[in-house]
Formats: C-alpha cells, structure tokens, sequence
C-alpha cells in the first residue's frame, strides 16, 4: 500500500472520531475505540539488536559489536530477521487480545545518535563515532526491518533526533549547543540518510535540548525534518520528555503549554502522560485542534502502512518463526564478524590440542549479562566465553580450568569480612552517607590492600600456574554502562566517569599479566576502555563487546583458529579521558578520528586478522555526481580470512575539511589464502563535500586525497599493522 492511499484510509476513519477519541490516540498506549473497530494499540516497542522485552526472540550482538564487522548487507538481514520475529510475535499477542507494551510493530530502533564521547554511557546502542559507518548501516538496519512488500513488516524508528550522547545524569535540563558546521558534518547525517533514503516511518526526538529548544518541541529541528529533508512518518518523545519541558527545561510552566509546544512542532506520540492534558489545552484556546487531527492521521497513515486493518502477507507468520535455526546462525555469524583483534603476537591462534589446560579466568568469563548489551531480549539458550572454550576443548580432550578471580567491580563484603578480620556489620555502617560507588570502592580496596587480602586473585594465580596459556575475560556490562536508571547502574547514571576498568580487574590484570605464562585478554565492554596495560604486557587483546548469546562460541571459534578475526573499530580507544574535551562540550574539536589530533591507543577502523591482506593497485574513474568509482587489486598473503576495505577521503584544498582524512566508502570481503581479487565500489559524492561555518555542504575545490587499505592512513595505524593504505590523487575537472 502506498502512502497516499494509507493517508487517504487514516484521513478518512479520524474524521469519524470525536476530539476525545482522537486526543486519545496520541498517547503511546491508546486505547481502543469499538464504535469503529479500533483495536487497542501500544507504541512502544525496542528491537536494538533483536526483539527486546517480549520473551523469547533471536538476540543478536549488542548495536556497537555488529557496527565493528563494518557489514551493511548483514544489517540488512538482522532487520529483516528482528522484523519477522516481530510481525510474528504481534501476530500471536494480537490474535490472543493481548495489546500490550512491547507487543505492536512500531520498534524504536536504531539509535543513530553518534559516538562522540567514550564516557556516554548508552554509546553500546549506537554505531559508533562516524557519520558514515553510522548511515551505512543505519539505512541497511532500517530497510531489512520494513521490508519492501505491499504492507510494511515492521516500522523502524531513528532515534534520538538530533544532537544527543550525553552525560546522562542530566539529559533532562542539558542543552546541547553544538555549530551550523557540526550539526551538518556529524550530528544530523545519519538521520538524513535514515529519512531520505531508507525512508524509516518513525523518528523519536532526545530528551535534552539542541541549541536552546527542547528537541522534541523543536521548530528548527521539525522544519530541517519534515520541509528539507520531507519526512512523511510520525514522530514520537523519548519516554516523559514532554514532561521535561516544564519540569526541568522550564520552557514551559504547566503540562498544557507543554502540550502546545510539542504538538504545533510535530510530536505526534507521548511516550508519558503528558498528553492526557491535550483536552485543557484545546479548551483553554491554546491549543489549535488541527494539530491534533494532523497527528492522529500520521499515527493512523503508519497503522495502515502496517496492514493493520488489512490482511497482509505477514499473517502466517507464528512462534515457528521465532529464533529458528537460520535465525540463531546469522546471530553467530555476526557475533564472530564482531569480534576485533588489537594485538597478537603470534600466540593466536591457539593450537588446541589434547592433553593441554586452558585457564580461563576473570569476571565476565562466565558471565551471561556481558553477552547481551542493553535493550536486549530473551534467548533460549546462552553459550559464555567460559563454556565455548569449555565446549572446544572437549571435542580434542583439552582440559580447562577456571576462576572468576574477582568481582566485576566491587570487592565482596563477606570476603573482607572472613579474610580481613572485618565484621560485615562494621563495613556496612562505614559505608552508609553520600559517598559515591566511585568512592565506596575505592574505600573498599584500600581497606583490602591494607590487609593483604585479594579477593580472589590467588585462585586465578593458581589456574594459571596449572595452565598452558591463560584466557583472561574482562570488560563491563549494562549494569555499569547503559541509560540511566535503566537497570540502577553502578557508575555515573550509566555513564563512565573515565576509562578505567573497575579496580577489582586491574588489580586481577597486574598480577595475572606476570604469571610467567601467556595470556589472552578478552575485553568485553561496549565502550573504549583504558588497554594500555594489556596492550604492553598481554600476548593478544580480543574485543569481544556484547557479541550476543552465541558470544562464547564465536570467541572460541577465534581463538582457536577455526575463524579469523575481522571486526574493526567503530570508535577510537583513547589512552585517558584527559586526551578529550569536557564530556559536555559538543564541539566536535579534539574528538574521534576525524578531529582527534592526538595518538590513540587503538584507532578507529583498526583491527587485525590471521590473514596478510593488502591493496595492490587501485584504479580511480570520476564519475560527476556519481561520485568517483574505484577498482581495487588485494591479495591475502596469509591464512583465509574475511576483512574490511575502507576508502578514506582528505580534501587537499579547502579550510573547511576535517583535518584527518574521513571514512567515505567500506566493503567487507573474502579472501582465500593465496587468492588475488579485483573487486569495485563508489566513493559517493558527498564523501568529497566539505561543510563551512554555515553549514553549507558542497564540493569544494580540485583535489583529493584518496586512502584505500584496511585500516585509516594514520600513523598509529601504519605503526600497529606495518601497513599503509594505497595513497591516490584524484583530480576534479
């Protein structure tokens, strides 16, 4: 069904409404109206990485882990799969009269909000730091999800419009104040791409606000939105935002203006209950009518869209459908795609074998929670990094031992109690008054140095006295990194206060790393942490980030051989946070590769394989507005391996370009051992525009610099893989 015939349907049903019953339908829980045979109906639903918070449903890796395999047509097919489990979880709830939160086919997802700040706490939902990466695979998630048969499958939501990442312990007053310039090149192209060319239904606006006006009560932000860019979908709040106006941006002073404010700038849902007051504003004069017609015809255009009054070839879709074992495969395979190797010194693979013991140890090694990231669903079945490892070496008679080693980042009360002469009584009352978890802890381990008591420490020195080579699992989960209050977070409203691992693990991390034996960290976190330690004393460093409930298998899979890493990093992992800006300084200067005038620790796009891959010639053919079409030779010198080819831009004759060379085209691609390809892709237009003052994006001038390898052509990349990318002019008539 097209849009105008959908439209036509919702114009012509509103119009058979009372106000009442339409002001009742702009809430994101609205209620039925059985005189016309409207069901009940909830907006709110979350598909991230998967159906999320509806049962059982196909979990795949955290947003962050499947932006680092750098893999646009694997988006594709996770849309598609979360959006067939999705018609088909609705299928089943619906013909069962159950029309509850998480049940519809309206999905608030993706999160397109960029990177900007490895401190963000909700960075893991997003696709990283570059504005490209992030709308490659942003449009990819979008057109899998909504599918292109006569009904959309589902309705997908970017989200959070426009200029937010952050801090989140005060998301609800923040402005953030970012340049014409800024807004151009990095805050607003991901959205533009999600509107323009995957044509996403839905658009959710931030709670903070963007250069002074409440994002989701915003002129400016509406009219870039529906007039520029022609949006033609419905718009919702993030959850209570509405309510921010007046209770904390203080915009407004009641409810009712809040509802003026958010209706006449085109908020069409409250996720809240703002909305209830839409009735006093209208009868008090000051609210237009119209605006609320509009919005429920919007809401209704997407109910149709959806065929939800309609049979659809959606129908047959029922639990059978549910993470079959396609399903599950795909979430494996983007699991090991996901994963980012950052050093080896030849210790990986590992060459698994009987008769030999791997130790395993650390505080996520058999943790289920450091598989899944946040906003994550149900899957039946969770395989850890412990019990993959576990799992391989028992196909070859491998023995494994394991120690968790200490807590994710807190020593235990009782342990101090027992081994410190401590009564749990006495460290409760110590710890009672403002003191934050940041300062309890680091109480808690001055206390347990003082009394020589390592919490744990001494079993993992154990296992790996009896082990051949040592994995070590670190990293974080949604408890320390994530929304505020989502699942009461440890850290700073989910937020991270630096890069730091909790001290439990660095103090796990300097013993272990002079055990005398090698060792391998596993890093799971869905942010840069502080690695420098591993980086200099650790045989190999894996980032695994959340990979999903097959993590643990694809980990093994890689660390002993039977797949070669490929993930490359959607962010810059920074050496301290004293490298960056203010957290809440949205001026891009100084932050991520684009800006960043420092040496990273890991750089972003970086990533080894068990492969040797390298670009041996490339051709280049400019093509207008086209763009510039390339042909690239590689050949693999090494074992069989997937990896990604990146194409980086610099123009050589303009002030307004960034002053690091951008990301501006990527292809994942297979290589044999042996085998020479020749494979072609397009540098669009637009990665060859620069954006001024004004935030006015155009080419600009004649010449270009062209980088095509597997990796950025910065120096810490060339000094970590001993490789350049192929450099190449290219001339603009």
């Amino acid at each position: 069904m097209d849009r105008t015939e959908a439209k036509a349907r919702a114009q012509a049903l509103v119009s058979q409404m009372t106000l009442e019953e339409q002001a009742s339908q702009l809430r994101y829980d609205s209620p039925a109206i059985p005189r016309l045979g409207i069901p009940a109906y909830n907006w709110w639903n979350e598909a991230l990485h998967g159906v999320a918070r509806a049962g059982v449903a196909t979990m795949f890796p955290q947003a962050i882990a499947m932006a680092a395999a750098f893999d646009a047509p694997l988006m594709e097919e996770v849309g598609h799969v979360t959006g067939v489990e999705g018609r088909a979880k609705y299928n089943e709830a619906s013909s069962r009269g159950d029309r509850n939160i998480y049940k519809g086919l309206t999905f608030w997802s993706p999160n397109v909000n960029i990177f900007r700040d490895p401190r963000w706490g909700r960075g893991h939902e997003t696709y990283g730091e570059d504005p490209e990466l992030t709308s490659r695979l942003g449009v990819s998630f979008i057109k899998g999800l909504q599918g292109d048969g006569k009904y959309m499958l589902g309705a997908a939501c970017a989200k959070h419009f426009a200029v937010h990442s952050g801090p989140e312990a005060v998301r609800h007053s923040f402005n953030a104040v970012a340049s014409k310039k800024d807004m151009e090149e990095t805050y607003l192209p991901a959205f533009e791409a999600c509107v323009k060319e995957a044509k996403v239904e839905a658009v959710m606006g931030a709670y903070n606000r963007t250069n002074g006006e409440v994002c989701c009560g915003s002129p400016t932000l509406q009219k870039i939105l529906r007039e520029e860019w022609g949006f033609e979908g419905h718009f919702v709040s993030d959850c209570w935002a509405v309510a921010d106006f007046h209770k904390n941006h203080k915009v407004t002073s009641r409810p009712e203006e809040s509802v003026k404010l958010a209706l006449e700038n085109g908020c069409d849902v409250n996720c809240g209950c703002t909305y209830q007051r839409i009735l006093n504003a209208v009868e008090e004069g000051l609210l237009d009518k119209k605006y609320v017609e509009q919005s429920c015809v919007r809401l209704f255009t997407t109910r149709f869209l959806l065929g939800m009054f309609d049979e659809t070839e959606y129908d047959g879709l029922g639990r059978k459908d549910v993470e079959t074992a396609e399903h599950l495969a795909l979430s494996e395979r983007a699991a090991r795609e996901s994963l980012t190797l950052l050093k080896n010194d030849g210790v990986l693979p590992v060459a698994l074998k009987a008769g030999m013991t791997i130790g395993v140890v650390g505080p996520n090694a058999n943790s289920r929670r450091a598989l899944m990231g946040n906003y994550h669903g149900t899957a039946s079945r969770y395989i850890t990094v412990l019990e993959g490892i576990q799992d391989a070496a028992k196909e070859v008679g491998a023995d494994v031992l394991y120690a968790e080693g200490c807590h994710l980042f807190q020593p235990h009360l009782e342990g101090l109690s027992l081994h410190a002469g401590y009564e749990v009584e006495e460290l409760e009352n110590m710890f009672k008054g403002d003191m934050t978890p940041q300062e309890r802890n680091q109480k808690l381990y001055e206390m347990a140095y003082a009394k020589s008591m390592p919490d744990g420490v001494a079993e993992a020195q154990s296992v790996a006295a009896c082990s051949d080579v040592v994995v070590m699992v670190t990293g974080l989960d949604e408890t320390l990194e994530g929304e505020e209050g989502d699942t009461g977070n440890a850290y700073a409203s989910g937020d991270k206060g630096d890069l730091h691992l909790p001290r439990s693990q660095e103090r796990l991390l300097e013993e272990l790393l002079d055990c005398g034996k090698p060792v391998i960290v596993v890093n799971m976190t869905g942010s840069a942490v502080d690695l420098r330690l591993p980086q200099e004393k650790a045989n190999a460093v894996l980032q695994a980030w959340y990979p999903g409930p097959q993590g643990g298998k694809a980990v093994a899979q890689v660390l002993f051989g039977q797949a070669s890493p490929s993930g490359k990093l959607p962010v810059t992992f920074y050496n301290d946070v004293d490298d960056l800006p203010e957290f809440t300084d949205y001026a891009m200067a100084g932050r991520t590769y684009r800006y960043y005038q420092g040496e990273p620790l890991y750089p972003f796009g970086y990533g080894l394989t068990y492969g040797d891959c390298q670009v041996t010639d490339v051709r280049t053919q400019v093509e207008g507005e086209e763009g510039v079409r390339l042909w690239v030779k590689m050949r693999n010198d090494g074992t069989e391996t997937d990896d990604v080819l990146q194409v980086y831009v610099k123009a050589e004759d303009t002030q307004w370009a960034a002053p690091n060379a951008i990301l501006g085209a990527f292809q994942r691609v297979h290589l044999a051992k042996g085998e020479e390809k020749e494979i072609e892709l397009v540098l669009p237009q637009h990665a060859l525009t620069t954006v001024d003052e004004d935030g006015v994006r155009q080419v600009r001038g004649q010449h270009f610099s062209v980088y095509v390898g597997f990796s950025q052509p910065d120096s810490r990349s060339v000094a970590l893989t001993g490789k350049e990318p192929v450099k190449v002019a290219v001339e603009l008539a």
